[in-house]
């Protein structure tokens, strides 16, 4: 007998989930030595506790495999982020809005953030231009999740992907048999006297459905 089941009745339920009733314990360990499953207790804290009798082995399997599917198609919660300076090059803005770009096609999200310098502190609407034109080219990718604000010496805006292309990108991510290991990727390519910054991770791990203990 288990020791976890001290109540002397528990309501018992069958292999196929059917209600067999209110038994005393012994009667339900009888029971599931008669048809060689075992006696699992599945409601704790009821009144009396409820048990039911399975093959405990092949639930704690099932169980395991279920988890793993479920972590399988997870979708990891990433934030990367992109740094640019009010007046950048035409070139370097292309190439960083490319990396946006591509971090919203991966289900990411973007912390764009401005920085600011010297004398461009008194001219924060440069910052604010080059954020709203940022969004205006990558609405068919995403979307402003946080509206430009200003930090210190930094303006920040957060980038969402919208729903449709999050879930193309979670499509792609089971197709290929798993979740995406991510290397810290770095902002892209670094301005003079610029360190590049790597992605800011931000992943929710899952748990799978834990398996009760056996009754026998």
């Amino acid at each position: 007998m288990n020791e976890q089941i001290r109540a002397r009745e528990v309501r018992l339920v069958g292999p196929e989930g059917e209600q067999v009733g209110i038994v005393p314990l012994e009667r339900a360990l009888q029971l599931a030595a008669d048809v060689d499953l075992d006696l699992v207790e599945v409601a704790p804290m009821a009144r009396p506790p409820v048990c039911k009798l399975m093959d405990f082995g092949k639930f704690k399997y099932e169980s395991a495999l279920k988890a793993r599917e479920a972590r399988r198609n997870q979708q990891q919660t990433v934030i990367k982020e992109m740094k640019l300076r009010p007046k950048i090059d035409p070139h370097d803005y292309e190439t960083k809005k490319g990396h946006v770009v591509r971090f919203l096609k991966a289900g990411d999200k973007v912390k764009v953030t401005i920085m600011f310098r010297g004398r461009e502190q008194s001219r924060p609407e440069l910052g604010y231009r080059l954020l709203r034109r940022l969004e205006s080219e990558i609405t068919d990718l995403g979307y402003v999740e946080a509206a430009p604000k200003q930090d210190g010496r930094n303006m920040i805006m957060v980038l969402a992907p919208h729903r449709a292309v999050k879930a193309s990108a979670v499509a792609a991510t089971a197709s290929r048999g798993g979740p995406r290991e991510r290397a810290a990727e770095e902002s892209g390519t670094p301005e003079a006297g610029e360190t590049p910054e790597a992605g800011e991770t931000a992943a929710a791990g899952e748990t799978g459905p834990t398996a009760e203990t056996s009754g026998q």
